[in-house]
């Protein structure tokens, strides 16, 4: 079931008789239609009546009708104005460009721009890389996206998938401080988009790759790192990863299980799934197996096998175990969805081994509800925001880019990755650590801290650094 929820939410404007009673129907009327009602304001009194803004949230459209529907049928109150707060939230964008230097006078133009300006474009024309010092480059990240894969939304286009990068470009400066920019291509041709972005890099210090579908994704992102020399990172995948990793190194502290006896069924091997599988792969973790809606991947199956999936199908289920979802949880430590809604069942993971570990991420409903676990799981993570241990990608790429740009990394490789989900792994302390409580909540302010600075570690460690000292506050 989905409940209510504040990105759901919506005012109502009435007016009705300022009497005894009338608000407690209103309030009655409305929670008897399943709304939660939050605030309640008073807009004006006159002699007519008084009027109100409600706020309630709701579960969608069709909800938000049948509470409006419940309201209007109270005599004596008429329904001004409904209004969606989410859409409001939107109007005009949510994302602004605002100057660092204020131009006050005619000096101060003479230098920002012409004449002054161009000694500066000289001096980086001797040496491209003082345009990290010299521009914004040095803190910028461009979210591109060809609105092929858009949250649960599908293929929706890069018009309708504009709001969504705005929000990720919104994360990045609230969290880590980095300037990013959503980029919207109207192409979904591979060889088009790594045009385009090979073209377009020069501006930025780093590429965040968002909402391409699988398996396109793979061979843009690949073709990508191997072209640039500055960071590419296909957050759907490997921010996943990361903070699932994060998540799985907590859970395995509570359960008392090393990573290396783990079974671990990861179902759905797409762009998330195949990433995870590597992580987990290095990190220790030697027993996978992976399904998909064909059931388990293995060598040899014949059924919806792309080249991507049978490279998995090597890599992983080295007991060449056959069958489907069911058979695969057979005395399995850990079950890891990133698939659909609804596809596990409480019967299956009464099959699992002792104190199992379900992570169930499809988005907004998962595979299994948590209600439907309770007694059976020892330990539950979902991508919500409404249960505990909610797995959120934004507690891995607003550290992850700050700390690759603070040493000017080139790419962002694997140890880096590791390095960021031990980080958000030891922010929670051992007297802290709970089965409801195995990752950092998203407002955490020392997440992106220390997960830029493991990362700035590890890439001096591997060499793909290209300064020491690391950038504190934006300055040089």
């Amino acid at each position: 079931m989905v409940y209510p929820s504040a990105s759901r939410s919506v005012t109502l404007r009435l007016k009705f008789k300022n009497k005894i009673g009338m608000l407690g129907q209103i309030t009655s009327a409305i929670g008897g239609a399943g709304g939660d009602i939050g605030a309640i304001d008073i807009v004006s009194v006159d002699r007519g009546g008084i009027t109100r803004d409600i706020t309630v949230s709701t579960r969608d459209e069709a909800h938000t009708a049948r509470i409006v529907e419940a309201v209007k049928r109270i005599p004596g109150v008429e329904v001004v104005h409904l209004s969606d707060r989410t859409f409001l939230l939107h109007l005009g964008g949510k994302i602004e460009i605002a100057n660092r230097i204020p131009i006050k006078t005619r000096d101060d133009l003479s230098r920002v721009y012409t004449p002054g300006v161009a000694q500066v474009c000289r001096a980086i024309q001797e040496d491209k890389g003082k345009a990290f010092a010299l521009t914004i480059k040095k803190n910028s990240v461009a979210v591109v996206t060809d609105g092929s894969a858009v949250l649960g939304l599908g293929n929706i286009g890069p018009e309708a998938a504009l709001p969504v990068m705005e929000g990720k470009a919104m994360l990045f400066k609230e969290f880590a401080g980095i300037d990013a920019y959503p980029i919207c291509l109207a192409t979904q041709d591979p060889d088009e988009i790594v045009e385009t972005v090979q073209r377009i890099a020069t501006g930025f210090g780093g590429i965040n790759l968002e909402d391409i579908s699988s398996p396109r994704c793979f061979e843009i992102e690949r073709r990508l790192k191997k072209t640039l020399d500055i960071p590419v990172f296909h957050d759907d995948q490997h921010g996943t990863a990361v903070v699932v990793l994060a998540a799985l190194l907590n859970a395995v502290r509570i359960v008392k299980k090393k990573r290396e006896d783990l079974k671990v069924v990861v179902n759905g091997v797409g762009a998330a799934g195949t990433a995870i599988i590597d992580m987990l792969l290095s990190s220790g973790v030697k027993r996978i197996i992976g399904c998909d809606r064909d059931g388990i991947l293995c060598a040899g199956r014949r059924v919806e096998m792309n080249p991507v999936m049978r490279r998995y199908a090597k890599r992983t289920n080295p007991e060449r175990v056959k069958g489907k979802l069911e058979d695969a949880l057979v005395g399995a430590d850990v079950f890891i969805g990133v698939s659909v809604a609804g596809i596990l069942h409480a019967a299956a993971v009464k099959k699992m081994a002792r104190d199992p570990i379900v992570f169930a991420l499809a988005n907004p409903s998962p595979e299994i509800m948590p209600e439907e676990t309770e007694g059976i799981v020892r330990i539950m993570a979902t991508g919500r925001s409404d249960y505990p241990n909610q797995i959120n990608n934004v507690l891995a790429f607003p550290g992850i880019f700050r700390g690759a740009l603070d040493v000017r990394a080139s790419e962002i490789n694997d140890a880096m990755n590791l390095a960021a989900a031990e980080a958000i792994a030891s922010v929670i302390r051992k007297d802290e650590l709970s089965e409801d409580y195995i990752v950092p909540g998203v407002f955490n302010r020392k997440v992106a801290k220390v997960v830029a600075q493991a990362v700035s570690k590890a890439a001096t460690e591997t060499g793909v650094a290209r300064r020491e000292k690391k950038i504190t506050n934006n300055q040089e």
